[in-house]
């Protein structure tokens, strides 16, 4: 198929989708117990569709799968990957859409009056959040058992973990400068790997960079984001306060992988922390 036939095919199917999409019952389409032509529509979302569904069940995952912030990238490997855009979706043919939030506000309403199904996968705020996730993920995907299978596996990883006497206290921080307390996945992670979150303050912030002029932290937990690793000019990362507590305090390096989203590589983090947090070697 030429350039511009493909065009044309893509643009009639477009047009054809919208104007049954007009017509179509608002009822929910059902899922199936076990949809065999699934699509991701974002990395979140990818990240559950490769570890849970059989590969040949997948067919397509997003354009970010492969990056290195994507924490399955390997198993993405040799998949179709197509944009978030309701034509690219639906020429397919999938009988499953999977998304967090790849395709904007109004793809699921859309997606659903075709007739696909979506399944939402929303933020976790805890690990109990990302237990939850997991679990409804699976049983949207018909993959029950693998879903208790990361679950067992990510509870076991917790427990091995030793509690310690005297919480050390931690300060996330990105390389833009934004770091993370309570109320956020952030702050359960630091919790669950035993220490302290040296941020008091709720939710999402710049770090406090007149409390650090007089007051340090036991250790850094800093995220790396590899290529993607650019700091602002600006931002209080680049600040000389903040440049002084990497200097001076223990560093623990996490993947970005590991905290882009809510998920059971959230332990890759949790372990790293609680190894330095014990004061032993990496």
């Amino acid at each position: 198929m030429g350039l511009i036939s493909e065009a044309a095919f893509r643009l009639a199917v477009l047009v054809g989708l919208v104007g049954l999409a007009a017509c179509s019952p608002a009822e929910k389409p059902q899922r199936l117990d076990q949809p065999k032509r699934i699509i991701s529509l974002d990395y979140c979302a990818d990240q559950y569709v490769l570890k849970l569904a059989p590969r040949e069940h997948i067919l397509a995952v997003s354009p970010d799968a492969e990056k290195t912030f994507s924490y399955m990238r390997g198993y993405a490997k040799g998949l179709r990957q197509i944009r978030p855009q309701a034509e690219d979706v639906l020429v397919l043919q999938p009988d499953l859409v999977v998304r967090s939030y790849g395709g904007g506000p109004n793809v699921t309403a859309f997606v659903e009056r075709i007739g696909t199904p979506v399944l939402q996968i929303d933020a976790a705020h805890d690990l109990d959040g990302v237990r939850n996730t997991i679990a409804a993920v699976a049983e949207g995907l018909g993959q029950q058992a693998r879903g208790a299978a990361v679950i067992a596996e990510m509870d076991a990883r917790l427990a091995a973990l030793r509690a310690l006497p005297d919480a050390p206290a931690a300060l996330y921080t990105t390389p833009a400068g934004v770091t993370s307390g309570p109320g956020t996945l952030v702050h359960e992670m630091l919790r669950a790997a035993g220490l302290a979150n040296f941020q008091r303050e709720p939710g999402w912030r710049s770090l406090p960079l007149e409390r650090l002029a007089h007051e340090q932290p036991d250790l850094v937990a800093a995220v790396i984001w590899g290529a993607t690793n650019h700091d602002d000019n600006w931002s209080a990362a680049r600040h000389p306060i903040a440049r002084q507590q990497l200097r001076e305090r223990p560093v623990v390096s996490l993947e970005g992988a590991w905290v882009a989203c809510g998920g059971w590589f959230l332990l890759d983090a949790i372990e790293a922390l609680a190894v330095t947090g014990r004061g032993e070697a990496p």
